[in-house]
């Protein structure tokens, strides 16, 4: 029995270690969850498409005959209410879908208040 006297401080430090390894490389080593991870980059995929997207929501804006009434909307619109305004005008629909985009709407109508 006295030769494996190594073998239970040797397996307690690789316990600890262990458990040191995994607080650092979580809290300061930028270590992520596959969930957390998934999470992150479904909110940077929606954030690009609203990105690529506000260009063609705003040619929209422009191109729309009753652009003009719908813009006067939008100044008159509470903060909240403006997404709602650009999705009603289909300005936040892209092509093939049937249904607006909420981060698009976002975008353009930020994008349509500095324009304007």
């Amino acid at each position: 029995m006295e030769k494996f006297q190594w073998f239970k401080p040797a397996l307690t430090g690789a316990v600890c270690g262990a458990i040191a390894l995994a607080i650092v490389g979580f809290s300061w080593g930028g270590w992520v969850t596959g969930s957390s991870a998934k999470r992150s980059a479904g909110v940077e995929r929606t954030s690009a498409i609203a990105a690529a997207l506000t260009p063609y929501c705003l040619e929209r804006a422009k191109t729309d005959p009753a652009s003009a009434q719908i813009m006067a909307e939008l100044k008159a619109a509470g903060t909240y209410g403006r997404s709602d305004i650009v999705k009603k005008a289909g300005w936040a629909t892209p092509l093939g879908s049937t249904e607006p985009n909420a981060d698009l709407a976002q975008a353009c109508q930020i994008a349509l208040g500095t324009a304007g």
